[in-house]
């Protein structure tokens, strides 16, 4: 499957070129930060115009995976849509789309900043999920063990042929997970920032999304050390 397989915690699971997680054994898909109605919002506030078509494009990717994967339960990690009016402003065709991929399979919605209050559609609505060994919430606890989240939209930053390029990744390491985001027009935040290398522990990877996913050792912030871990998964 399309992906960097690791074992977290005893579970096999699968980051996948997309940016979505897979968990085969459960059958379960994973993505974080959709934020569908960011183009809305944005023109609802009168802030700067994206091109209005951001959520067909973030559901299209989304129909692929599921496709692709055939889940038997998809959890959102939080910011599925952009603020909380956002639901509720989508698109007819947009909303029948989500619904369509929502049918015949558990679809669990887990609240994030953007999007603390329940949504107007169907699934379930939880602040955090647990599943065996591993916890899934939307931000990252400190000493959080067995976690996967999002909320961050980390990227790492590549220098290639003189020119510097930007790319999702995930971070992984013995304690926990952090997915990019999957929504399109998301932005992200550095690796090398100094949250994300509070984070995570030495040792720590970066899980570049795209066609071929790269994992390679997690870029800090420039001259950071952190004591190393002994815990383990």
């Amino acid at each position: 499957m399309d992906g960097h397989g690791f074992t977290f915690f005893g579970a096999a699971l699968t980051a996948r070129g997309s940016g979505a997680l897979w968990w085969a054994a459960e059958r379960l898909l994973v993505v974080a930060d959709l934020h569908l109605g960011k183009a809305e919002r944005l023109a609802r506030r009168g802030g700067t115009l994206l091109p209005p078509y951001e959520t067909r494009d973030t559901l299209a990717r989304l129909e692929a995976e599921i496709a692709a994967t055939g889940p038997a339960t998809v959890l959102c990690l939080g910011d599925s849509f952009d603020d909380a009016a956002a639901a509720g402003a989508l698109d007819e065709g947009d909303a029948l789309w989500l619904t369509r991929l929502m049918a015949g399979r558990r679809w669990i919605w887990i609240a994030g900043n953007h999007d603390p209050g329940p949504v107007d559609l169907g699934g379930s609505h939880r602040a955090e999920w647990q599943l065996g060994p591993v916890v899934f919430r939307h931000i990252a606890q400190a000493g959080g063990r067995g976690e996967v989240s999002g909320h961050y939209h980390p990227k790492v930053r590549l220098s290639l042929r003189g020119q510097s390029l930007a790319r999702p990744c995930f971070l992984i390491d013995e304690r926990r997970v952090i997915l990019p985001a999957f929504g399109s027009y998301t932005g992200g935040l550095a690796s090398h920032e100094a949250v994300l290398s509070e984070l995570m522990a030495p040792g720590a990877l970066a899980v570049l999304t795209g066609p071929a996913p790269r994992a390679l050792p997690m870029p800090r912030a420039k001259g950071y050390s952190k004591p190393r871990s002994t815990t383990s998964g």
